[in-house]
């Protein structure tokens, strides 16, 4: 007999019960199936238990799923996911420096992810992002209301298919209907100046303030504008020595390694969303 001998990862967020850990991993014990890593962390505010278990063996993953809603609370979430790349759909406006990151990490197999299309409402990427031999949608919004503009994006969404969006430096504000129709499914990077710096040229703005640290931030998209769950942050000092431009320079690294950062922790299954935050594994 031939073992289909598949890694898989486990994710469970459940209230939090005496002998939760024992119950799901002497499920996978009586089904001859290995635990390779393990984390989990509880809630203790809501009593949440979190649990993610990276388990390897010929696995059916129907009836295990099924079994282990059978031995864990009834308000128990449960997700078993293989390895195989998540599809991803990657928008940007006219900055390239996140989505030029994606592609090359992409490129050089540094992504666990396809990245099946790049959707933009200006056509300034175009032949940058065609040199990776990935398509480019050109979605204008010139003459379009807000909602007729949307509507083509979410319909051009829907019809790749994506396990997650990422908003590479995307600079339209999404509506509350875009954001409910991939709800937890959309990545966004920004500058760690919101609120401070809002606008046009904010690495100028944070320049003639003087600020001494440089930052950014990747969250999911919720309808409170970049106040989703926080997935990856990082900051940098600056001082008085650098150029507005130059402070640009340094941010656009800064948040090109953290979206690629949360990222990665997404396509690895590792991230948990509960309320307005993330549990992280």
């Amino acid at each position: 007999m031939q073992i289909n001998n598949m890694t898989y990862k486990l994710l469970v967020n459940t209230s939090d019960e005496t002998g939760l850990i024992y119950k799901i991993s002497n499920l996978l014990y009586q089904r001859n199936l290995n635990i390779d890593e393990n984390g989990e962390f509880v809630e203790t505010e809501q009593d949440r238990f979190f649990m993610r278990t990276v388990f390897s063996g010929d696995a059916d993953i129907e009836s295990l799923e099924k079994e282990l809603h059978e031995i864990l609370p009834s308000d128990s979430v449960i997700k078993i996911h293989d390895n195989k790349p998540k599809r991803i759909v990657l928008m940007a406006t006219k900055e390239n420096h996140c989505l030029g990151d994606l592609l090359v990490r992409s490129e050089g197999l540094r992504l666990n992810a396809n990245i099946i299309a790049v959707i933009s409402n200006y056509d300034n990427l175009q032949n940058f992002t065609e040199r990776f031999g990935i398509p480019f949608h050109y979605v204008s919004h010139e003459n379009k209301s807000r909602e007729q503009h949307e509507g083509e994006v979410v319909e051009l969404i829907k019809s790749l298919n994506p396990d997650y969006i990422v908003l590479a430096k995307y600079m339209r504000i999404l509506s509350a209907n875009f954001v409910e129709t991939f709800k937890e499914r959309i990545i966004n990077i920004h500058h760690s100046f919101l609120p401070a710096f809002i606008g046009a040229n904010p690495y100028k703005q944070a320049f003639e303030r003087g600020v001494k640290i440089i930052g950014a931030t990747s969250h999911f998209v919720t309808n409170d504008l970049d106040e989703g769950p926080i997935i990856a942050q990082n900051v940098i000092p600056v001082s008085h020595k650098e150029s507005w431009k130059e402070m640009r320079n340094i941010g656009w690294d800064v948040e090109k390694n953290v979206l690629a950062r949360a990222l990665n922790l997404v396509l690895d299954d590792r991230v948990f969303i509960h309320n307005n935050k993330t549990i992280i594994f």
